[in-house]
């Protein structure tokens, strides 16, 4: 039998020198421009949106970029957008009005396909199933969450109501786009299409009419809590993180291991992220990868530890629906890819 600390040494090692394999290459930036929102449809085809009423487009995988300005929308926030292809993308912008956009020509033109002018409207996220059927969040209006939903692609948009009660000081965040998630209507929770997390002065997971977790991360303030959840592969697990914004480098309840499956639904990993986390993806069924302004970590083992391999600040990190290749957006308008 194996000495039981050689072996947990062992295994530490191995963990840090996986880690040590990756690298970050920034490959462009715009230092006018913060990006939250990121979507990779393929190795080659990258969008991304942001501040400034700003897109950007990569269809060789990075090696160029294209910058748009969307005309009319240059005092804008896009926090989220989602791409079908190389000419097909979706686009919020925030607030008031609150409105959705969308392209068929590569982002040449966007057509407004939704408008909300509702006082207070502030929509946070955006997610889709499939090339159809996708959700978009938003913070409360009489402490009830916005959400409204697609079934043809982001072309026509259908407000849902009274979904979600809040408490007060509890919302969404826009840090990412990813407090929301297509879960499919499979495994241990057949009837649920969407996953969701609050965070402020309340965090909770949401999903279905059933679920409604307290979730064991920091909260209290407006800037602590939930950020970004990210659904296994097989659907039976997830993973949340968040922190407080404001302490970017306090590592302390800033992340949630999800088991839909077991009675003991929600647990804490070992080690954390190293820091408030903005972004989490699953780049494997045990291989993840988080980010924020103070850092990105790495897991391998489904997020019960986490190694820190860069302290580059970034705001989403997403992985390739159709591939392998992973990248990342943030602050200044910074473009990178995991190598």
């Amino acid at each position: 039998m194996k000495h039981p600390i050689l072996l947990c040494f062992a295994l530490l090692l191995s963990t840090v020198l996986f880690a040590q394999s990756y690298t970050i290459n920034v490959l462009d930036s715009n230092a006018k421009v913060s990006l939250r929102g990121l979507s990779v449809v393929d190795d080659n085809t990258i969008w991304a949106s942001g501040s400034r009423g700003t897109v950007v487009r990569s269809t060789d995988g990075g090696k160029t970029f294209t910058w748009m300005q969307v005309p009319g929308f240059e005092k804008r926030d896009f926090r989220d957008i989602e791409a079908f292809d190389a000419n097909t993308a979706v686009i919020i912008a925030i607030a008031e009005p609150a409105q959705i956009l969308r392209t068929t020509d590569g982002g040449k033109n966007w057509n407004v396909v939704f408008t909300d002018s509702t006082k207070g409207m502030f929509l946070d996220a955006m997610a889709f199933a499939n090339k159809k059927e996708g959700f978009v969040i938003g913070d409360p209006i009489n402490q009830q969450a916005y959400l409204a939903t697609t079934k043809d692609g982001g072309q026509t948009w259908a407000p849902q109501r009274n979904v979600i009660a809040l408490n007060d000081g509890e919302a969404f965040f826009a840090s990412s786009g990813t407090n929301i998630q297509p879960l499919k209507k499979m495994g241990p929770i057949k009837d649920i299409e969407y996953i969701a997390i609050t965070g402020g002065k309340k965090s909770r997971l949401f999903g279905g009419n059933w679920i409604r977790w307290d979730l064991p991360i920091v909260q209290g303030l407006e800037s602590t809590g939930a950020n970004s959840i990210a659904i296994s592969p097989d659907n039976k697990n997830a993973v949340v993180v968040g922190g407080d914004f404001t302490k970017d480098t306090i590592s302390a309840n800033n992340c949630v291991l999800v088991n839909f499956s077991d009675d003991n639904h929600l647990s804490q990993p070992i080690t954390n992220p190293h820091g408030y986390r903005s972004c989490v993806v699953y780049l494997s069924k045990r291989h993840l990868i988080t980010c924020g302004t103070s850092g990105v970590d790495i897991s391998t083992d489904a997020g019960k530890n986490w190694t820190l391999i860069s302290k580059k600040s970034f705001h989403v990190v997403q992985k390739a629906k159709k591939g392998d290749a992973v990248f990342l957006a943030g602050n200044g308008g910074k473009i990178a890819r995991l190598q």
